[in-house]
């Protein structure tokens, strides 16, 4: 047969245009794998949205009420070094972890956000005080500091927001690598894992050299990251004035995604575009920044959610939550920033709910349910047995309903904490039909492993005037009565405080809250110790 019909020789042309079509070929399907590889990967990786709460600021943000699906995934800043001790976390150098439990009942909100199947986070750092990677150099302490705040408020991921004095710390940047690395690993150990994003300034030329750095060492000192989340925000002179808060993003995070990429690929790790993206975080500061001209729109917002989409990116944010409203009349000039409003006519829109549809994360892990609503009918099923409440582990008097409570007092009922929006007796905490303004209470959160009952304060003698009734009293005077000390609401004279103490509405007197009461209990001590 091979005799008869021999084979036909190629030419070395024929043959190399052979060879060049079969590598083509090769190198197009290999093309095809590493693209079906970055897309399986991408596709794992959820893409979220979680506001900013300024923790501190007041008025005090009800992030545990949550107004829409998207404000249910929180990130609650900032913890920083205690001014007193550079290895002790802080909520923004004002308040320790103990007392932001008492005088914020952050412990509280934060488990009743979480109760209603809202996520919670926590960053680390911010522009205006010392993170504390910059303060503690002893590499155990620091890590169990950042540990406290992880297993205190049971998160399962934090953000470093890394920016001014300590973006040029290099050693600070080594000893929070090295300090979150280990976290990380001890956690992965016991079947938890800790997801980490850092947080970095930018302009629409994307990451500082600085910026660059800090993820440059983050790789190298073994941090599993998350993403990086450029602050889209308060461009100053780099921005590009001939175009608009949403394209100055656009530029930020398209540079942001080619550097990345270098940066991953100098560590050697070759990942996808479609995989960076989801490693990408983007967060607007909403309305009016912090620099006069610079504003970024409800306009901005709908393309920017809509161009996170498109993009797969992995995180979208907002400075913050507090903001996210119209400033009221009373706020006189929009031009200057508020913690408490945006500075724009948002009407009955937020920001938070445009920036959430961007992403498939707002409101609740891809594929469970989302919000309140969602947790709610996940919840106990009606045939479980009623909540007994424990007297001894309760921090607030349990519930009577033949006991009359006025504005501000709290109560334990069914494992909850509730606090009186008014005077009440014999209304249900837990009434499942009465909403909004129609009931009395406010549920706080629920009770605390760990909680004890809160001592009732018992005011002696000396700490105000005892309450005589033929004396006359004005507006802003106050009396001691049967431990407690009362203001007077208005001119009265006969009229006893026992009555507050019933809670009458009508009464002249008002009853001082635990918080007042034990201030002035205070500095009476205070002036009646004699000096030394």
């Amino acid at each position: 047969m091979s005799e008869r019909f021999p084979g036909r020789k190629l030419s070395l042309v024929r043959l190399g245009i052979l060879s060049a079509a079969v590598l083509a070929i090769t190198a197009g399907g290999v093309t095809a794998w590493g693209n079906f590889q970055d897309e399986r990967t991408a596709e794992a990786i959820p893409s979220i949205f979680s506001g900013y709460v300024d923790v501190t600021a007041t008025p005090r943000y009800a992030f545990e009420d949550p107004v829409s699906d998207a404000a249910e995934n929180v990130l609650l800043s900032f913890i920083v070094a205690d001014p007193k001790n550079g290895c002790t976390p802080s909520w923004g150098a004002a308040y320790s972890l103990d007392d932001a439990g008492s005088a914020l009942d952050l412990d509280r909100r934060v488990a009743r956000l979480q109760q209603l199947g809202g996520t919670v986070s926590v960053s680390f750092g911010g522009l205006l005080n010392k993170e504390l990677a910059t303060s503690c150099t002893d590499a155990g302490h620091l890590e169990a500091a950042y540990r406290t705040v992880v297993d205190r408020y049971n998160v399962s991921s934090i953000d470093l927001d890394i920016e001014g004095e300590a973006l040029a710390d290099a050693a600070s940047l080594d000893r929070r690598a090295a300090a979150v690395a280990a976290l990380q690993q001890d956690r992965r150990a016991d079947g938890r894992e800790l997801t980490v994003w850092l947080t970095l300034p930018a302009d629409p030329n994307g990451l500082t050299a600085a910026g660059s750095d800090a993820v440059r060492r983050m790789i190298a000192g073994g941090v599993d990251l998350a993403g990086v989340n450029i602050m889209t925000m308060d461009y100053g002179g780099s921005r590009l004035l001939d175009r608009s808060m949403y394209e100055n993003a656009v530029s930020a995070a398209e540079a942001a995604h080619r550097q990345l990429t270098g940066l991953y690929r100098d560590a050697g790790s070759e990942l996808g575009s479609e995989t960076v993206w989801r490693k990408i975080g983007l967060t607007p500061m909403i309305g009016q920044n912090d620099i006069q001209g610079e504003i970024f729109t409800l306009k901005d917002a709908e393309e920017l959610s809509a161009y996170a989409s498109a993009k797969g990116v992995g995180r979208l944010s907002m400075w913050s939550l507090n903001r996210d409203r119209t400033c009221s009349p009373n706020y006189p000039d929009v031009t200057k920033v508020s913690d408490g409003c945006s500075g724009v006519d948002q009407g009955a829109a937020t920001f938070a709910a445009i920036l959430g549809g961007g992403v498939r994360g707002a409101g609740g892990a891809a594929g469970s349910p989302a919000g309140p609503a969602a947790a709610n009918a996940s919840a106990k099923p009606s045939s479980a047995p009623a909540v007994t409440d424990d007297p001894a582990t309760s921090p607030y008097p349990i519930w009577n309903e033949s006991t009359a409570y006025t504005s501000g007092e709290r109560i334990v009922w069914h494992s909850n904490v509730y606090e009186a929006k008014w005077w009440t007796r014999a209304d249900t905490p837990d009434d499942p039909v009465l909403q909004g303004a129609a009931t009395p209470w406010r549920i706080i959160g629920p009770v605390l492993p760990g909680d004890k009952p809160t001592p009732q304060l018992t005011a002696p003698a000396g700490t105000a005037p005892a309450w005589e009734p033929a004396t006359i009293y004005r507006k802003g005077d106050r009396v001691l009565f049967e431990g407690r000390v009362y203001e007077a609401k208005w001119w009265t004279q006969t009229d006893s405080p026992e009555a507050a103490q019933q809670g009458a509405p009508e009464s002249p007197w008002a009853k001082l809250r635990d918080e007042e009461l034990l201030k002035l209990m205070t500095a009476a001590s205070a002036t009646s110790t004699p000096s030394p």
